[in-house]
């Protein structure tokens, strides 16, 4: 199923995190490590169609933070009141949640409601319709959706945001669409969500972007790649250098940084996995 299928709306917020100094190691070079780690849902997607509750519940017991939220088939059945109750029985926070891109055209305003209820501070777009997949044009025209919407969510105290999927790096009539997109959207108004891996899987550096739109990144995706860039694997048993791109973002304890894994085999047992895996790496 694809991603922009599978998602509609919400999420909840960014919860504040005490200005900590750096550990300093036994051989003196100052290190850090991540003060609170999150989840994609995606991740679980399966688990959470089945019981969302308890889905969220095994979650927070692995000792993630926070949740990306996205919602599919009635929200899961779940109003977005429903979900922020449930989120605060877990003791769980939501800085962020995924939107399909035609949310930003119709009735945007009271997706940004619902987004206060549950106190997103970002609503996050994953991808785009199947017109991007060879028009520039088409790229352009959602450019200007997004500094649009972005502009009225800012009004309502939200960020949008744009999340990169491995076809948006692919070269269309000899020009990288993604990179048209990011320079056409007003930072003021519009952020991006870096998603490690899926820049690998679209045959791009995931550390030349952050390097090059590095004040644009405000929230991650912290994902691993298998050696021949195919698809993704557990955290720590990949190619991508996750210690190098996490030390490399400035503030990146103040910035939503999400585990994700699209195609587990058990969902749980790998979240467990890249949690611990990711808890422990100083960078």
């Amino acid at each position: 199923m694809k991603r922009r299928e599978f998602v509609e709306t919400f999420g909840a917020t960014l919860a504040g995190v005490a200005l900590l100094p750096r550990v300093a190691s036994a051989a003196g070079v100052r290190k850090d490590y991540l003060w609170r780690v999150g989840l994609e849902l995606y991740s679980v997607r399966s688990a959470m169609k089945k019981d969302p509750e308890r889905t969220l519940a095994a979650v927070r017991a692995m000792g993630y933070n926070d949740v990306e939220l996205l919602w599919s088939f009635d929200n899961f059945g779940r109003t977005p009141q429903q979900v922020r109750d449930t989120l605060k029985k877990e003791g769980l926070k939501a800085p962020s949640g995924h939107i399909a891109p035609e949310a930003l055209l119709k009735d945007w305003e009271k997706s940004l409601d619902s987004a206060r209820l549950v106190g997103h501070q970002y609503l996050i777009v994953p991808s785009l319709p199947d017109e991007t997949r060879t028009s520039i044009d088409a790229w352009h025209r959602w450019a200007d959706h997004f500094n649009a919407a972005g502009d009225i969510a800012r009004r309502a105290g939200i960020w949008l945001a744009f999340h990169n999927e491995p076809e948006h790096v692919k070269l269309i009539r000899g020009t990288i669409p993604y990179e048209e997109f990011v320079e056409r959207t007003d930072a003021s108004k519009v952020r991006l969500q870096l998603d490690f891996g899926n820049m690998e899987v679209g045959g791009r550096s995931a550390m030349e972007y952050l390097q090059k739109y590095r004040n644009r990144y405000w929230s991650f995706h912290v994902k691993d790649v298998v050696k021949d860039g195919s698809h993704d694997t557990e955290l720590g048993t990949g190619r991508v250098d996750l210690r190098a791109l996490l030390a490399a973002i400035p503030d990146i304890q103040k910035k939503p940084c999400y585990v994700e894994q699209e195609g587990p085999k058990d969902e749980l047992a790998s979240m467990r996995l890249n949690y611990n895996y990711l808890k422990k790496l100083e960078f």
